[in-house]
């Protein structure tokens, strides 16, 4: 059962973000009130994906609006995510690492299979931002952020900005 009145962002390093989440047993009037909520963060942030490791829950389920509108929120409920062709650098932020920005490589293309707030199986292609956002929020699930996946270059750049996050979280 999710606390839902309890969710906030959470910031790296905490332990959620860097651990792979359980899946959603049951999609129910706890969850739906969950998904509800997530969206209310995430558009008060101004983001374009929140998984639930971000607001503190080790579930595997996020949202996405790439356009940061409420009635283009999709649920993506135990989604698995399979990359496809090549390799595209582009810079990237995360709302749970507030404050950098670094170039992340990401597949160009990508395919989605998950579970809908009715729990309808669907599979999608996608490509460009929504490809990223995909592989993005599926990382969040998987225990990875964009700490993980920054060059030393990237990391040596954002020292100050992570320290401070660091000490931020004790």
């Amino acid at each position: 059962m999710v606390d839902v009145d309890k969710c906030r962002i959470t910031h790296y390093p905490a332990g959620v973000l860097g651990k792979r989440a359980e899946p959603v047993e049951k999609i129910n009037e706890n969850i739906r009130r969950f998904v509800e909520k997530m969206t209310e963060i995430m558009l008060k942030n101004k983001g374009v994906g929140l998984a639930a490791p971000q607001v503190g829950v080790s579930l595997r389920l996020f949202i996405i609006s790439l356009d940061g509108t409420s009635e283009n929120v999709r649920v993506y409920v135990n989604p698995t995510v399979t990359p496809i062709g090549e390799l595209d650098t582009i810079e990237e932020g995360c709302l749970s690492v507030p404050g950098i920005y670094t170039k992340i490589p990401r597949y160009k293309r990508c395919e989605v299979t998950a579970r809908d707030l009715d729990g309808n199986e669907f599979t999608e292609q996608a490509e460009g931002l929504y490809s990223r956002a995909l592989q993005h929020e599926y990382d969040h699930i998987e225990g990875i952020t964009i700490v993980n996946r920054m060059g030393q270059v990237a990391r040596i750049a954002h020292r100050r900005q992570l320290k401070k996050l660091v000490e931020g979280q004790q």
